[in-house]
């Protein structure tokens, strides 16, 4: 069965899709770049402003009021092709969902880029520059794709670090560490105590 955040997924990239097929007629990669930029700005106001947030999703304001302020606080500010792409989802209800259009836009310019969104977790969230160039170099060899990352600061981890990339989980964290080790000593005295188990019944 389909859950809703499938379903909401499944719709924002058909929505993100749309968009970049008109952002590349309208000027290649760079028209779909910059217009990926002004989603991420615009997403970004509307996880910093929660009244703005509920503005947009919001079924008791009027869709052709709502239409009017989307002009009023965008026209000049974004592309003609970003303000009647708000525009659109205003007249479908849909921008409530605007964020999640914006994060399947960001991954298919990744794909047509080559490139792949990494997690980085670890205590402090600040790996270096340093850090981050060797991390990139291992994880290009591994999926064959430019690695954009993104940092996280988990304190539980101990030391070392978690990547993730999309639905895979690679914890090379001490916590991961130890979890492990820990799994295997009880595997392995499993093992004795069934083999010890198996003699006492032989003899």
């Amino acid at each position: 069965m389909t859950t809703t955040s499938e379903t909401v997924d499944a719709v924002a990239r058909v929505y993100a899709q749309s968009l970049m097929e008109l952002a590349d007629a309208a000027g290649g990669d760079d028209k779909i770049v910059e217009t990926g930029g002004e989603l991420g700005t615009i997403a970004e106001i509307i996880r910093d402003d929660a009244e703005f947030a509920e503005f947009l999703r919001s079924p008791i304001v009027d869709t052709e009021k709502r239409a009017e302020a989307l002009r009023r606080i965008f026209e000049g500010r974004v592309s003609d092709l970003v303000l009647r792409f708000m525009l659109v989802l205003n007249g479908k209800s849909r921008l409530g969902e605007f964020t999640a259009m914006n994060a399947a836009y960001d991954q298919l310019v990744n794909e047509r880029m080559g490139r792949v969104e990494v997690d980085v977790m670890t205590v402090d969230g600040a790996l270096g520059a340093d850090q981050l160039a060797l991390l990139a170099e291992k994880v290009k060899a591994k999926l064959g794709q430019e690695p954009v990352f993104h940092q996280y600061a988990d304190e539980s981890l101990i030391g070392g670090l978690v990547l993730r990339v999309g639905d895979q989980l690679i914890d090379g964290s001490v916590r991961g560490q130890l979890r492990r080790m820990r799994e295997e000593l009880l595997a392995s005295g499993s093992t004795r105590v069934r083999a010890g188990a198996d003699d006492f019944l032989a003899d």
